[in-house]
Formats: structure tokens, C-alpha cells, sequence
């Protein structure tokens, strides 16, 4: 599979195991984990995408207990810190926040090192843009925990232009990445100027719900679509959906979440997908629910 550097020296595969439902799954057991990654790695997807609110904090330590030596130096670990919900290890907050103070960062990684049974984290995400952030200690906190090596490189989520920005000004550490939401059900990013503003600045963009959380199935125009593309190329209308943002030269990294291992063993049929210029718009106008102006 397809390689994407976010560094010199960090690459991610082309497509990303997203681990936010791990904990959910009614088998959580390391062997059953462990099949999951395996079938990740037989299709060359080795990036593993976490964060720490992820199963009401359970999810790190599900992948934690399946982790090895073997098994850690073929996969690069993504995960995500500052949101606090009432749940877990912070059950006793009183309301859900986001903390980006340097005291929960740092206290967050050491948290995500532990419960996954690793000795670094190789990209760090902050999850939520905080609007009580102080941009100094959140850039100068980053930049530390890099410095100590608990953290490769270091991104955002779900910002704004504007929010990235800010927080670029005051960290020295280049910021590698934004995860934002980006499917055929959730156009917006490729007009409001998100996706705009990472591909000028040459970042790849991560997508997370790439096939709309679900709602991609309930939506019988663009399916009908996506299935008549797919059928002509020996693939479900799934991977026509995850093909559509593969093709898009902003190097767009999918998430794909799924406990199905029939599923996971699938994930690789989006990269076997052909879009040209004509077919990406076809599908571009379905999701628009009619054609550009």
C-alpha cells in the first residue's frame, strides 16, 4: 500500500485502522485485537489511530493489552488528547470540557504511554479546538513532549484555518496533520476552505467517518451511485467512497473504523478503485444532490 511522510522520517500507510470503537466490540480479548491488526497488516495498512476519550478511555488499554514488542514495530500509533467527559477516569468532572493546558498534556501522554505498553506515541493529536486555549503553554507543552521523545510529531483535529494557525504561532514543532470530518455525506472541507488550507501548506489532511458514520448507506442517491462505479471495478460501493477521497490530490488519509474482521480484510478494495476527473465530480454531484453550477 501507498505510503504518506508527514516527515522525513514518519510515514503513515496510505489508509488508517481507526481503533474508536475497539472497546466496543463484544470480544475485546488481545488474540481478537491481535487478528485485527494482523489483517490491517496483510493489506500494508500500519497506522493505527487512537485517542484517549475513545471507549470511555478504555480503548488505549484494549489495544494495550494486545500490544508487543513484535506487533509495535510494525505499526505507527496515532492518538488524541483534551477532551474531559464524565466518564472513566475523570467521572468526577462536572461538566464535559476541553483542557489544552500543559498539565493535562503532559499528563495525558504519560496516561496514553501506559495503557497502550509503548515508549512513544508517534503522532499526538489535540482532539478539539479549546476555546479557553493559551496557545503559549499549549505550543511550548507539544513541543516538550517531543523533546522528551514520548511524541514523534504532533497535529490537530478537527481545527479551523484559524484555530491551526494560532497554535502553530507559538509552537516550534511543526504541526503534521489536521483530522477532520471528510465523506460523500459531508462535503463542506472541500469548499469552506479546510481542505484548502492544509493543501496549501502541502499537510495531509486525515478524514475520520469516511463513510459518514453509517449514514452513507441510508442515502439511496448517492449508493446507487457508488454501486454502479463499484460494480464496474469488482468493488462495493464502500470503497468507491474511500477511493473518491484517496484521489483528491490533497493526499486525503482515510480512517476506516470497523469491529467486522470480514470488513477490516476489505479496507484495501478503496486502493484497487480508479476515479478520473468525470467520475469524482459524478460523485461530487451526487452529494451535493445536484450538479456544480
Amino acid at each position: 500500500m501507498e505510503r504518506i511522510n508527514l516527515t522525513d522520517n514518519l510515514s503513515l500507510s496510505r489508509i488508517v485502522y481507526g481503533m474508536w470503537r475497539l472497546g466496543d466490540d463484544a470480544n475485546t480479548t488481545p488474540e481478537h485485537v491481535t487478528a485485527k491488526i494482523e489483517a490491517c497488516l496483510d493489506q500494508g495498512i500500519t497506522t493505527m489511530d487512537q485517542a484517549d476519550i475513545y471507549g470511555g478511555y478504555m480503548a488505549e488499554e484494549v489495544l494495550g493489552a494486545a500490544m508487543t514488542p513484535a506487533i509495535r514495530n510494525k505499526i505507527e500509533i496515532v492518538t488524541k488528547c483534551d477532551i474531559v467527559a464524565p466518564v472513566g477516569r475523570y467521572e468526577n468532572a462536572r461538566v464535559k470540557y476541553y483542557d489544552t493546558s500543559r498539565d493535562h498534556i503532559l499528563s495525558s501522554v504519560d496516561h496514553s504511554l501506559r495503557l497502550m505498553n509503548i515508549d512513544h506515541i508517534d503522532v499526538l493529536l489535540i482532539h478539539r479546538p479549546d476555546p479557553f486555549m493559551n496557545h503559549h503553554e499549549t505550543g511550548a507543552a507539544l513541543d516538550e513532549v517531543v523533546a522528551k521523545g514520548k511524541v514523534r510529531s504532533v497535529g490537530v483535529s478537527n481545527f479551523r484555518p484559524w484555530d491551526w494557525s494560532l497554535l502553530q504561532s507559538a509552537t516550534k514543532t511543526k504541526l503534521v496533520t489536521n483530522q477532520i470530518e471528510m465523506s460523500v455525506t459531508h462535503p463542506a472541507p472541500f469548499t469552506n476552505g479546510d481542505l484548502a488550507h492544509l493543501q496549501e501548506m502541502g499537510v495531509p489532511p486525515m478524514a475520520w467517518s469516511p463513510l459518514g458514520g453509517g449514514s452513507l448507506f441510508m442515502n439511496a442517491p448517492i449508493m446507487d451511485v457508488l454501486k454502479r462505479i463499484g460494480e464496474a471495478q469488482g468493488v462495493d460501493g464502500s470503497a468507491v467512497a474511500v477511493a473518491w477521497l484517496l484521489a483528491h490530490p490533497a493526499n486525503i488519509i482515510p480512517v476506516m473504523g470497523t469491529n467486522n474482521l470480514d470488513r477490516i480484510t476489505k479496507i484495501s478494495d478503496a486502493a484497487k478503485v480508479t476515479i478520473d476527473r468525470q467520475t469524482w465530480f459524478e460523485i461530487y454531484s451526487a452529494a451535493l444532490g445536484e450538479e456544480v453550477a
